[in-house]
């Protein structure tokens, strides 16, 4: 309705929006991955960060007004920031800004809840003078306008709007199910239930809340001061804000779904060894449902300067291939043959190798004749000589960490190396 009657509201709502993104959690499903690092600034996709898909869509929306809220092992999230997200000028009021748990309220505490975290930085959001504040997730894999999302909620004359999509029941029961009215109002929010509630008329999906919001900032002042003189909440928005919320004032859906067809868009949580996995083989297909090639909405990132990929050696039996792959900048693969498989910068596979359905992270070298299969090899590893993985998950369990849809995980630390460069 906004939208057609004048094409640059959105863009004054956006202006008038303050972003959070909640960059704090340890991501503990992920295993050995986030041992060094928060889940945020995990790599994705050959040369992303998750981070930088909430930052993109924010930029892209026109939100420029950006807080991220920082907690556990962030130096290598806070290194990529200023490395990557630095070209905002302050002097046109943008701004990514790093907001690090600080202790700031009397009681001497890190922040104790996704809640808690915005409500010790109150002070901060009412310095920017924002009409309404968008909280979203530092860690999953979408593109999204946040731009229809305030217009909706503003339309709706909402407290505040959460955004929504479909999933499989059994996916339902890690996330927080939703139920909602016609007119988009949620009359439940029960986070990660055992027997999830179905949506009307499907009975295999339930909807589930994203972990995105749009708040109308003084009532996000008022609900936040209730929340933490509530001495028996765990200080989130999915478990105690939005469900005390939804009983007493107006809490709307959006429906996160493709403007052109209507149906439910990409959007992914990589929570887990598995679900990281996946997402990242998915971008090999011929026509991937994220497009990392669209120009219309790109996804920003810190670049380095790397030498284009190169291949090398072309004899029977030691020619440098990749059927089906992503090969990012400053990889050489020098005699090997790489199939199905993520490869992101600065990897070197020596002759011999074989790399199939694999995720290989920066920093790594895959030493001659190895064999990895179904794997995901984190950052700054030297597979050595000759190693073989994924052809035995029983022996792999006996030193790297095998998920339940058997993806075999590798650190340096399960290999008996050590790092030196941040990860």
């Amino acid at each position: 309705m906004f939208l057609k009657r004048d094409p640059r509201f959105v863009s004054r709502l956006t202006r008038d929006t303050l972003a959070l993104i909640m960059a704090g959690g340890r991501g503990g499903r992920l295993s050995s991955l986030t041992d060094w690092r928060t889940k945020p600034a995990i790599p994705f996709g050959g040369k992303f960060r998750l981070i930088d898909f909430p930052l993109s869509n924010c930029i892209n929306a026109g939100i420029r007004r950006i807080g991220i809220l920082t907690q556990y092992k962030s130096h290598s999230l806070i290194q990529h920031l200023h490395r990557g997200w630095g070209f905002l000028r302050g002097e046109f009021g943008e701004f990514v800004e790093l907001i690090p748990a600080q202790q700031r309220m009397d009681k001497p505490l890190w922040y104790a809840g996704t809640a808690d975290a915005v409500y010790q930085n109150i002070d901060i959001i009412k310095a920017h003078e924002p009409s309404y504040v968008l909280i979203l997730a530092g860690d999953h894999v979408y593109k999204m306008d946040y731009g229809a999302m305030i217009a909706r909620h503003v339309e709706a004359d909402a407290d505040v709007t959460v955004g929504c999509v479909q999933v499989d029941l059994e996916q339902a029961k890690s996330f927080g199910v939703m139920s909602v009215e016609e007119n988009g109002r949620v009359t439940a929010l029960t986070e990660k239930p055992a027997e999830p509630e179905h949506m009307p008329g499907n009975a295999n999906q339930a909807l589930v809340s994203m972990g995105i919001y749009v708040f109308n900032r003084e009532y996000l002042f008022g609900i936040l001061r209730e929340d933490a003189e509530n001495f028996s909440s765990s200080r989130d928005f999915g478990r105690d804000v939005l469900p005390a919320a939804i009983a007493r004032h107006r809490v709307h859906a959006y429906s996160f779904s493709d403007p052109v067809t209507g149906k439910q868009a990409y959007w992914r949580d990589v929570g887990t060894v598995d679900s990281f996995y996946r997402a990242n083989q998915e971008l090999i297909h011929e026509e991937p449902e994220l497009d990392l090639h669209d120009d219309e909405w790109p996804i920003w990132t810190y670049q380095a300067q790397l030498p284009p990929a190169k291949f090398i050696h072309d004899q029977e039996g030691k020619r440098g291939i990749a059927i089906d792959s992503i090969i990012s900048g400053g990889n050489i693969i020098a005699g090997a043959e790489v199939r199905r498989s993520v490869l992101f910068s600065q990897v070197v596979v020596r002759a011999g190798a074989y790399i199939e359905a694999s995720v290989v992270l920066p920093h790594v070298s895959i030493e001659s004749q190895a064999r990895i299969k179904g794997a995901i090899i984190d950052e700054g590893c030297t597979i050595p000589a000759g190693t073989v993985i994924g052809e035995d998950l029983e022996q792999d369990k006996e030193r790297f960490h095998v998920s339940p849809g058997g993806v075999v995980l590798v650190t340096a630390e399960m290999l008996g190396q050590e790092v030196a460069h941040v990860r």
